[in-house]
């Protein structure tokens, strides 16, 4: 479970306080009643609505997200250390940003399908790989920084074990050729995402589809499950699937 679910994507509430506060300005531009008590009504209502934005914003990100590990009483009381070291870091691993955790080397059972198109699945890779090295339950979390006997596990749901075989697959090149031979996914090339890019800028990690794809591991848009594009309505799914 994630300790904290909110009822609406961040992104959603932000138009909406931007919308409101639109049409109150519009209102005082329209109206140029000098001193009224209208003006002045509007103005406050315009620097509610504004305060109430940066507090809902202000939400977003790791401290509190799932990702905190700081109050958890394994090691530390800081919230990057887990992760990530300004000095010594691994130095041996790609996509890792001064990587301060032990690596799983587990070998993973693949997701296999008679639908598959893509033949380019191997052993997760980059970033993903990353995520795995608590995700897979073979390592314990609070293996970092040199530690490697540490008894803290992930558990439940958040623990997909060595076995992927039931979870979307990662580490795939998804590209214009995977989109046309498929016929069910978009282009990425071209096709836009609710952020605002194409998918190939917004969501894929050199080309790939990565656990980090999906999710943001440092709960900047702060969707439930950790997702970068709320998934209500499937809509996650359907910025890929073209169903």
């Amino acid at each position: 479970m994630e300790k904290y679910i909110v009822q609406k994507p961040i992104n959603e509430i932000m138009l909406n306080c931007k919308k409101q506060l639109s049409i109150i300005i519009n209102k005082i531009i329209v109206k140029q009643i000098e001193g009224s008590p209208m003006k002045k009504l509007c103005l406050w209502a315009a620097f509610i609505l504004f305060a109430a934005s940066q507090i809902v914003w202000s939400q977003a990100g790791i401290t509190g997200s799932a990702h905190d590990f700081s109050g958890q009483g394994w090691g530390t009381t800081e919230i990057c250390q887990p992760c990530h070291t300004p000095h010594n870091a691994d130095a041996s691993l790609t996509d890792a940003p001064l990587w301060n955790h032990q690596t799983t080397t587990t070998t993973f059972t693949l997701y296999s399908s008679s639908t598959l198109t893509t033949t380019t699945i191997g052993q997760p890779d980059g970033s993903s790989k990353l995520c795995l090295s608590c995700h897979d339950g073979t390592v314990a979390l609070e293996n970092f920084g040199g530690t490697t006997t540490g008894t803290h596990f992930i558990s439940g749901e958040h623990n997909l074990g060595v076995t992927l075989a039931n979870d979307h697959p990662i580490s795939f090149i998804y590209n214009t050729a995977l989109a046309t031979a498929d016929g069910g996914l978009f282009d990425p090339a071209t096709h836009t995402t609710s952020l605002g890019g194409t998918i190939n800028n917004d969501l894929l990690i050199g080309g790939k589809l990565q656990c980090a794809s999906c999710h943001d591991v440092h709960n900047h848009y702060n969707n439930p499950s950790l997702l970068k594009i709320s998934n209500n309505g499937s809509m996650l799914c359907l910025t890929c699937h073209n169903k």
